[in-house]
């Protein structure tokens, strides 16, 4: 997956943006739902890092599975993890993203989840 395609995809879910807020590292692109980070990384960068949310259980499974998948890189690392695109399937990596910001907009309050739903 090329970094645009990474972009777009992170985008494309529903009052999904990107920032660049860490002045430390402002090639840092952060999609965010909400006010919510649901997705980090360098998208220049070689290789394609992109650091996600998961449920610690998944996240240890998915850490099993995926030689690409380890700890959640400056982060929590029970309920992040840090994907090393090009060594995964496309698909795969899509399912991460989704699974992330899926796991963010269920941690929203009740409010700003109905907000999401209206569109």
């Amino acid at each position: 997956m090329k970094p645009a395609d990474l972009r777009a995809f992170c985008l494309s879910f529903n009052a999904a943006v990107e920032e660049f807020p860490f002045s430390r590292h402002q090639e840092l692109s952060t999609f965010k739902v909400l006010g919510k980070i649901f997705a980090f990384g360098a998208l220049d960068e070689k290789p394609l890092t992109l650091t996600l949310k998961a449920e610690p259980e998944n996240a240890i499974l998915q850490r099993e599975q995926y030689p690409a998948i380890v700890p959640g890189w400056h982060v929590n690392k029970r309920h992040w993890n840090t994907v090393t695109v090009g060594e995964l399937p496309d698909a795969v990596v899509r399912e991460l993203i989704e699974d992330s910001y899926d796991l963010v907009v269920a941690g929203l309050p009740k409010a700003e989840r109905l907000r999401l739903d209206r569109g």
